[in-house]
């Protein structure tokens, strides 16, 4: 009957037909054509598999009990190691002292763990080449059977011992074949087991050498795997030993698995390529198995964060943000000699412990100090000083520097250590920047960036004024702005679906110029100009009106900068991004033109009435040159660069 249902209701989705009621798996009073799928009904559990803990620092046993914090979190049903629990190699009071440190980690788990024996497990002192005693009898009081197997629902699972030795010699070696030898007893008792688990689902096996490895292994696991094939059930053979992830592929329906490290020696740290601190997690069903391996300290605890830490992040990020107090100005010779001075103030009800480090890539730079650590209590506001200088000259090395912030908030009974913030140097720009003067223009991707004036450098009086520039577009299709300060308030340039308008704010509303139609064609350079004379807002297209509206009255003011190649959002930030070049800004404080038409000079000169003049032809550091002799020069938004006037922006 069951069956039948689900081809029922499989039909119904494919006609859109309602399901009838006695027909559906899923409770509800609503009527619905779709029918939702259940999640499968067999018994699932989940195993983890631990690699190496030792062969490393003595710290790494921090990454193990890590990894028990996490494993406890995904609560599998049993955790299976694969060797190496101690480092080793020592008289047996050691030995017993590491083994008391790995056992109180994983005593930890809240569900059974089985251990496997490795090498550093067993292999004792060693004098003039050769091993005086091993730690078998130790590990069998301390740890478990040197092998063994057990069942868990309707699986079994199986613990092989790598470091028997020479059968004839009683050697123990991990580089010699010879030694690298499964032991008749074994042989015959994994026989015998694989007989009394035939009935299983599953069958998988757990080593600490990969012996499936030629080389220094030989060729003994051949035989092992024959026997293995024979059971028809084993699915799958897990090891460690190498302290890197390694999977071997499916032979005779066999998957052969190496894992990586948990607190090893790395022989170098290449997460994407399985050299990493990790650990598998087994997930097995009627059908079959399947696998992740998840990186330690990757799995949160969701209980662990709450409102109070949500919240607290959230503050740091919107609004904590240092605030410049006093900064020094390149000379005109690019020296730099002075103070750089910032207030910080913590936004949260906890503690915040920083690092702010001054770099940058140009070496004429020093800064002492080097860097500063400090403490903030809760909402407490503190300032701090570099003293910033920078030797004269210009070469391809030329930037400005930036601030590495780096914030842990502090928890109850918890670290939150923040992503590192990158703080642009507020450092004054010189007043003149020598022209580049050559056929070059802004070019923006439409996506982030732009060009921005601050309003404090702007200076704009009320009254006349002219926003002009050149524009050749890539892309007109919906809200595009080209020179902008809007946010109710002030005036924009805008070149919107190819129709180009011309706002400003007087009194209590927008007067507005707008084309009745689009004008801007793609890939053709327009001159544009926003013209208002105290009377009129007038706009020009070509040297051509094309729009006019009567206005008079005070700007509304604001403080928010005027973006080129962007409109501006209530925040400050860019938005509505123009794709393609600009050429040739300039905002005046007067009405620059007037009359039906008149032609556009393709390069401006500055002049009396001049606030802002951008060439366009070169950027410098992170400003793009103003030329009026102003020194406003603009700020340079999302990397966007000047490059010559012809072919289309950034390779479109």
């Amino acid at each position: 009957m069951r069956t039948w249902s689900r081809i029922v209701a499989s039909l119904c989705v494919l006609c859109t037909c309602p399901l009838p009621a006695q027909e559906r798996r899923v409770d509800t009073d609503r009527e619905s054509k779709v029918v939702l799928p259940l999640p499968k009904g067999d018994d699932m559990y989940t195993f983890v598999v631990l690699g190496d803990r030792t062969g490393g620092p003595a710290e790494g046993i921090r990454v193990l009990a890590k990894a028990i914090e996490e494993i406890n979190l995904l609560d599998p049903d049993l955790v299976m190691t694969v060797g190496d629990l101690v480092n080793g190699y020592n008289e047996t009071p050691a030995w017993i002292g590491q083994m008391r440190e790995y056992r109180a980690t994983m005593e930890k788990l809240r569900m059974p763990w089985f251990p496997v024996a490795g090498n550093h497990d067993i292999y004792g002192p060693s004098r003039n080449g050769s091993m005086t005693q091993d730690h078998e009898k130790e590990y069998e009081e301390h740890f478990g059977p040197l092998w063994y197997a057990f069942e868990h629902k309707q699986c079994w699972f199986v613990a092989l011992y790598s470091d028997e030795g020479n059968p004839g010699t009683g050697k123990k070696s991990i580089s010699d074949p010879a030694s690298q030898v499964m032991s008749e007893r074994q042989f015959t008792w994994l026989k015998a087991t694989l007989e009394k688990a035939k009935g299983g689902k599953h069958v998988f096996l757990f080593l600490h050498h990969p012996r499936w490895l030629t080389g220094q292994y030989g060729e003994d696991w051949n035989r092992v795997h024959d026997l293995l094939k024979g059971a028809g059930n084993v699915r799958a053979v897990f090891a460690g030993h190498i302290h890197r992830m390694r999977y071997d592929g499916r032979r005779d329906g066999i998957e052969y698995f190496t894992t990586a490290a948990n607190g090893a020696y790395l022989d170098i740290e290449v997460p994407k390529a399985g050299f990493l601190h990790e650990y598998h997690i087994v997930t097995v069903r009627k059908e079959g198995i399947s696998l992740a391996a998840l990186p330690v300290g990757v799995v949160i605890d969701p209980r662990a964060i709450t409102g109070e830490i949500s919240l607290a992040a959230q503050a740091i990020a919107k609004s904590f943000q240092p605030v410049v107090v006093k900064a020094p100005r390149l000379g005109a010779d690019l020296a730099c000699s002075g103070t750089y001075e910032l207030l910080l103030e913590n936004p949260c009800d906890r503690p915040l412990e920083l690092t702010l480090e001054p770099r940058a890539k140009d070496p004429r730079w020093s800064y002492f100090p080097d860097h500063v650590h400090l403490h903030l209590e809760a909402r407490q506001k503190q300032s701090v000083g570099f003293e910033v200088q920078r030797e004269a000259g210009l070469d391809r090395w030329f930037d400005l520097p930036v601030l590495g912030v780096s914030i842990d908030y502090l928890a109850e009974g918890a670290r939150i250590t923040m992503p590192e913030r990158i703080e642009a140097f507020a450092i004054g720009a010189p007043a003149r920047i020598p022209d580049a003067v050559d056929d070059r223009a802004l070019v923006l991707d439409g996506k982030r960036q732009a060009v921005r004036l601050d309003d404090k450098t702007l200076e704009l009086p009320d009254g006349p004024f002219t926003a002009e520039g050149f524009l050749q577009a890539d892309d007109l299709t919906g809200r595009r702005g080209f020179l902008n300060k809007t946010e109710q308030s002030e005036f924009g340039l805008f070149v919107s679906d190819g129709k180009p308008s011309f706002v400003v704010y007087l009194g209590d509303r927008y007067a507005s110029a707008t084309a009745k139609e689009p004008l801007l064609e793609k890939g053709r350079w327009h001159h544009l100009a926003g013209v208002f004379d105290g009377q009129e807002v007038r706009l020009y297209v070509d040297g051509n009106r094309v729009a006019a509206t009567p206005g008079k009255g005070e700007r509304k003011r604001n403080a928010l900068p005027l973006f080129v190649g962007a409109d501006v959002d209530k925040a400050g930030k860019p938005t509505s991004f123009f794709a393609g070049r600009i050429d040739e800004v300039r905002v005046s404080k007067s009405a620059r033109y007037a009359g039906a038409s008149f032609t556009p000079s393709r390069r401006f000169d500055p002049d009396g009435d001049t606030v802002v003049l951008l060439h366009c032809d070169r950027e410098f550091g992170p400003w793009l040159p103003d030329a009026s002799g102003q020194g406003r020069h603009g700020m340079r938004v999302g990397g966007v660069v000047c490059a010559p006037k012809d072919g289309k922006a950034n390779g479109r």
